[in-house]
């Protein structure tokens, strides 16, 4: 059975079973982890790459959140957020606890539409003028502090609701929505100005 043939096979699993069943599943026998795993792994990658900006360090981390992540999986409660939140926010903490250690700044990898959804940019602005405000939010970006910075990632790069949010960087729905608006109006005063 190859790849391709093996995910469609866990895509009716997961359709076919709610969320909740599979970690139950998983909480019961560690081999019913694969799904959640096989699942939630690409999302994970590219958050952490997006991060690192280095593919190999991206595969480390990833491989150490979904290995804390079995080695916990009778920790966790269903509380109303997906399980990715949970492992977004183990990924988070381990890609933290990584630059701690290493005593590096992260690097992050900010796409163009990402950008153009922080600056409010419309099409019929000119590029020139398009690229000198990323270049502007870039520079803005580097000066927010790591917390601040993981929310408008989350938010921005991850597409995640504030009630995910405020799960993984355990804070409340409220207190991650107010941060956020916060943060993005620091940015865009910096911005215009």
């Amino acid at each position: 059975m190859n790849s391709s043939e093996t995910r469609s096979i866990l895509q009716v699993s997961v359709q076919s079973q709610s969320e909740e069943e599979l970690i139950l599943a998983a909480q019961n026998d560690p081999k019913h982890f694969r799904v959640l795993y096989e699942t939630n792994y690409e999302a994970i990658f590219r958050f952490l790459y997006r991060k690192t900006n280095d593919e190999a360090l991206a595969a480390d981390l990833t491989a150490q959140t979904f290995v804390k992540a079995l080695t916990n999986i009778h920790k966790f409660e269903y509380k109303g957020v997906p399980f990715s939140a949970w492992l977004y926010r183990i990924a988070s903490n381990e890609f933290l606890k990584y630059y701690r250690k290493h005593k590096k700044m992260p690097v992050y990898s900010l796409e163009e539409e990402t950008a153009k959804k922080l600056t409010n940019f419309s099409e019929a602005q000119a590029d020139e003028r398009q690229q000198e405000r990323i270049g502007e939010l870039k520079k803005v970006l580097e000066t927010l502090k790591p917390k601040e910075m993981q929310m408008i990632e989350l938010r921005f790069f991850e597409d995640k609701s504030f009630k995910e949010i405020g799960f993984i960087l355990e804070t409340t729905e409220s207190a991650a929505k107010m941060k956020t608006y916060r943060i993005l109006e620091k940015i865009k005063n910096t911005i215009t100005n």
